[in-house]
């Protein structure tokens, strides 16, 4: 996988957990989660982002919008569902413009320093 703008990524924790809006609006799936975070990621927090494929022939990724986080130790907003498990956590996936689009949920780097902290902790 490469993502446009930056050198290194990290996929998301197996411990990670995620909240869906029990009142959805129209927009992404993935506008209406909340995603938490492990402590020991919390310096991360900033860094996990959706990203999704070029159209194309490529497979080159682009960075969408940053995801909506809390952490563990943080309380719960009112109008959400869950935790749930983040894998799988989509129902169906979004959709624009009539065509299906793959999306993948990375913390996402400009630096290798921070990408070698993140990766040693998504380990621990």
């Amino acid at each position: 996988m490469i993502i446009q703008g930056y050198n290194f990524f990290c996929d998301m924790p197996e411990d990670m957990r995620y909240l869906r809006n029990s009142t959805p609006d129209e927009s992404f799936i993935e506008e209406n989660m909340l995603f938490i975070l492990p402590d020991r990621l919390k310096k991360f927090r900033k860094s996990l982002w959706h990203v999704r494929r070029n159209a194309g022939a490529t497979h080159i990724y682009i960075p969408l919008f940053r995801v909506k986080t809390l952490l563990a130790q943080e309380p719960v907003p009112p109008g959400y569902d869950g935790p749930f498990d983040v894998f799988p956590f989509y129902t169906h996936t979004a959709k624009r413009r009539s065509r299906a689009l793959d999306y993948y949920l990375l913390f996402v780097f400009r630096h290798k320093e921070a990408y070698r902290q993140c990766q040693s902790l998504l380990k621990a």
